[in-house]
């Protein structure tokens, strides 16, 4: 029976995975091309360049910001919103995702996001097992780094973005079935996206050769849209927890969030700021940028909630905080500080009303909102950027892209704003589509969910054999 499930569900997978052609199917990769780069040659780069030390040393702080808002940030933050019988299993699936990603990045996950290949996905063998990853820079990517802590950079991205979806499945997802959806989902969906974001001759590469321009400076459409699609996809395909909605289900230690969130505000600071990929001006506007966001974003959501609820929860300002850090993420590289103001505000209003009245409405289980903070969030400063973004914080936006043989502006107007939906729409239907195809291929390999007795006792017994608590 297994195997029939497989054989029906792999091929459809498949098709999924290359639907992204259809989307242009202009475009062929050539054949020499693929021969060039299936052997382990050494990247095309100018020995010439040279490496500056301030940009180095910013990178990888904000590299080690990055690892930091998955452990101990997201690990606290989620750890503190569950139950206290599945403290270490919410737990366990944001760290057991720093080694797994870890060695995916190693072995192809790089070349697949980032090495030459089509407008899809790059080719895993230019840089298979980091072969050719060293000391000299790529001038495609971070001209006055070594490429290595490029590498390193983009990891920490790939670690955090699946650690997200853990989210929404807490408390019901068998951990078997997690880590084999988790291996899929980061080679299927996150490495490719990657790619068509910000990898050379990507399909949305507004800077190095892309066809439709998307701005997304440090992770909008790559990090927190697919993640949140994929964990509401998740949730409505495990079903809600035994009780939801009507048993409630409080965080069971609200200070462990607190402690989380703060530790996200500070990474979110190597996360955005960081991607600037030097120690340069652009790097202080991200950052000013990513931190008045997050601030009215917390003023937003707690306004919203007093108003709503007639008091605001220090958990929803924290909720709020967050929602902020995800809005901005894809515009702070291009936005100034009252439009990043701006767009924060608006962000933590909507983000709260998503998950106080939509998440209602619809009746699905995200039991820790990574939909209605991350997804909903993102997507509203995908499209808010395509009206705010300004050359004058970001110089290359206004003279970069290239249509028919005439520089275009990318900065904010209703042509952009058409570029930034089309991004999103795109973004929303591969981790919509990819994530249910994958979840149907794992069915027959794993449990994807508990039984209801597990489930009662707690993940942490069932799961781990272990306790968080032994009073």
């Amino acid at each position: 029976m297994k195997s029939i499930c497989l054989r029906r569900w792999f091929p459809v997978f498949l098709v999924c995975w290359l639907l992204p052609v259809l989307f242009n199917p202009a475009y062929a990769l050539s054949t020499a091309s693929m021969k060039a780069h299936s052997s382990p040659l050494q990247p095309a780069i100018n020995r010439d360049l040279v490496i500056n030390m301030g940009d180095n040393a910013w990178v990888l702080a904000s590299t080690a910001l990055v690892l930091m808002m998955t452990a101990p940030g997201l690990i606290l933050f989620y750890g503190g919103l569950v139950r206290r019988k599945n403290v270490l299993s919410t737990m366990m699936q944001s760290l057991i995702l720093m080694a797994m990603v870890s060695a995916i990045w190693m072995v192809y996950g790089y070349s697949l996001a980032f090495g030459e290949g089509n407008a899809f996905f790059g080719n895993p063998f230019q840089y298979f097992m980091l072969n050719g990853v060293g000391a000299a820079p790529n001038p495609d990517y971070a001209p006055t780094i070594p490429q290595e802590s490029f590498m390193l950079f983009q990891m920490m991205f790939a670690i955090i973005t699946p650690a997200l979806i853990s989210g929404a499945i807490a408390e019901r997802m068998k951990f078997k079935a997690y880590v084999l959806f988790m291996v899929l989902w980061v080679t299927f969906i996150y490495c490719p996206l990657c790619h068509m974001v910000w990898g050379k001759g990507g399909l949305f590469n507004w800077s190095l050769g892309g066809q439709y321009p998307v701005l997304d400076f440090a992770g909008g459409m790559v990090v927190h849209v697919s993640s949140g699609v994929s964990a509401l996809v998740c949730a409505i395909v495990l079903g809600r927890r035994i009780g939801f909605p009507a048993e409630p289900m409080p965080p069971h230690n609200v200070v462990l969030s607190l402690i989380g969130a703060g530790l996200l505000w500070v990474g979110w600071f190597g996360f955005n700021a960081g991607s600037a990929l030097n120690a340069g001006a652009l790097a202080s506007s991200a950052f000013a940028a990513t931190h008045f966001s997050a601030a009215a974003a917390a003023l937003g959501w707690g306004m919203a909630e007093w108003r709503l609820k007639g008091k605001p929860s220090v958990l929803g300002v924290a909720s709020g905080m967050v929602a902020g850090l995800a809005t901005i993420t894809p515009a702070s590289g291009f936005v100034t500080i009252p439009a990043a103001f701006l767009i924060g505000l608006t962000g933590g209003v909507v983000c709260y009303l998503a998950v106080s009245r939509l998440k209602a409405r619809l009746h699905y289980d995200d039991s820790l909102d990574v939909f209605g903070v991350h997804a909903v969030g993102s997507a509203t400063g995908l499209l808010m950027v395509g009206l705010f973004a300004s050359a004058d914080v970001n110089v290359a936006i206004g003279n970069t892209f290239n249509a028919g043989g005439h520089v275009v502006s990318l900065a904010g107007s209703a042509a952009q704003l058409a570029n930034q939906f089309r991004g999103l729409l795109f973004t929303v239907v591969l981790a919509s589509v990819g994530t249910f195809v994958i979840l149907k291929i794992v069915s027959p390999l794993a449990e994807l969910r508990v039984t209801p007795e597990e489930e009662s006792s707690g993940l942490d017994l069932s799961e781990h054999g272990e306790s968080a608590y032994n009073d």
